[in-house]
């Protein structure tokens, strides 16, 4: 077994050891019971338990006490990658370079000579999340939000999940995406819904932005949409590139944003397979849009340590509303495919000039936009994704890219809605928002919940 699986095995342990202890009542005495071995490192542990609950707390004799109360009062406004211990630098390379320092995209993981060590560099990283997955030794972490938000789900507030594209296929392959809906509401979640219909308006509202943009055999438009690591890189490295970028949000944001336009009472808990959303959600202009992040893998910990198995369940049925277009944004190219076709359909004298390109990893992410720094691309929409493969490629997915790819295609084929404009759903609830057509969608003022400022 590699170093990296036993650490994980270890925190997945840990994980559901704490999730279960805070449903039963008895989290007191487990967090104690975890504590009084002396053969452990309780600094160490301490920081993992923490960290697994959301929390910064280190040790104390009163422990348990600084860890209810941190929980109690917790807040989103924290860093969401953290080292929880010192490392020795043994994994580096020929080079001296460690994974975690290869695996970032900013370079935000430096070298502390004088200690041998390694530290991140706050004012670089933008907790994308790449080195949690790179380090093998279990020293750098994320932070998991679900046991504060635990706390909300046993409130009368109504939480609703909205899930990513990429979710089809993840908790097995017979697993329907109403049987996960019901597999929500068991937890406590008030309703389940896909992001893919949040991503069908915004698919609208990229092609109405294609057509402003795009006018001159030059002219050229960068997608901003699903991808935070994306975005970061273009505000942090390419940023002379902005004037090329569409404004929009992420449909993560996007479903966040219409549910509390319709009702300002409930909270929203985005379920993907990317650490890097959960430092989206804390970004100043988006920042309330939406409440918690959850991960694929945290959620099926969750499931195990609540005996919940979404393929026994009966199917909570819920009329057809997401479009094979939006159901596609989980995989590269999903987004052009879904822009494509309702430029076809808005402005179809233009549709033989769209000429979409996608960037699959960061290797790929910066050697395009590099090439568009330099004039040097012929394509006019370039869709950029931080994971290979797209979402199903992210470091929180629980089966295979390839597999995942397969069942986001398979599902979005299957879909009854095949151009997002074609959704009578879409129609009424953008109706409640003051967007009564697709012209709407060039109005400034009524598509200012789809945008963000760069």
């Amino acid at each position: 077994m590699r170093e990296v699986d036993f650490f994980m095995i270890m925190y997945n342990y840990l994980f559901k050891t704490i999730v279960k202890a805070y449903y039963e009542g008895n989290f007191d005495e487990k967090i104690k019971e975890l504590m009084e071995d002396d053969n452990i490192n309780k600094e160490y542990l301490s920081l993992v338990i923490s960290s697994l609950c959301g929390v910064e707390v280190g040790y104390s004799e009163n422990y348990t006490a600084d860890l209810k109360a941190a929980i109690k009062v917790y807040s989103s406004d924290h860093k969401v990658v953290s080292k929880v211990m010192e490392c020795d630098m043994d994994c580096a390379d020929i080079n001296g370079e460690t994974p975690c320092q290869k695996s970032c995209p900013f370079s935000a993981i430096v070298t502390d000579k004088e200690n041998h060590t390694t530290c991140i560099d706050n004012d670089k990283c933008t907790d994308c999340g790449f080195c949690v997955e790179a380090c093998t030794d279990g020293k750098i972490l994320d932070k998991i939000e679900f046991i504060p938000l635990a706390n909300l789900l046993r409130e009368n507030t109504p939480v609703i999940a909205t899930v990513a594209p990429a979710i089809i296929g993840q908790f097995g392959k017979d697993v329907s995406i109403n049987q996960l809906r019901a597999a929500f509401k068991k937890i406590g979640f008030a309703d389940m819904i896909e992001v893919a219909f949040f991503a069908d308006m915004l698919t609208i509202k990229e092609a109405v932005e294609f057509d402003h943009l795009v006018r001159h055999k030059h002219d050229f438009m960068i997608t901003s949409c699903c991808c935070p690591m994306w975005v970061g890189m273009l505000k942090r490295v390419y940023s002379d590139l902005e004037t090329h970028v569409s404004p929009s949000i992420s449909p993560m944001v996007a479903s966040g944003r219409v549910l509390k336009k319709i009702n300002p009472e409930c909270k929203v808990v985005f379920i993907g397979p990317c650490i890097a959303k959960k430092a989206e959600i804390k970004d100043k202009d988006i920042i309330g849009d939406i409440d918690y992040v959850m991960t694929f893998q945290e959620l099926k910990t969750v499931f195990e340590a609540l005996d919940i198995n979404p393929a026994e369940l009966e199917e909570d049925i819920s009329t057809e509303y997401a479009s094979r277009g939006g159901r596609l944004y989980g995989r590269t190219g999903g987004v052009s495919i879904a822009v494509g076709d309702v430029i076809g359909r808005m402005y179809p004298e233009k549709h033989s000039t769209f000429y979409p390109i996608q960037a699959s990893g960061v290797m790929q992410c910066k050697e395009i936009l590099s090439k568009a720094q330099k004039g040097e691309i012929e394509a006019n929409f370039i869709e950029g994704m931080g994971c290979v493969g797209g979402c199903v490629g992210g470091p929180k997915a629980i089966i295979p890219r390839e597999e995942g790819r397969r069942f986001v295609n398979d599902f979005a084929d299957s879909s009854d809605i095949k151009v997002s404009m074609d959704s009578s759903c879409m129609d009424l609830i953008l109706k409640k928002i003051d967007i009564n057509s697709a012209n709407d969608f060039k109005d400034k003022e009524k598509i200012e919940i789809f945008e963000r400022k760069f």
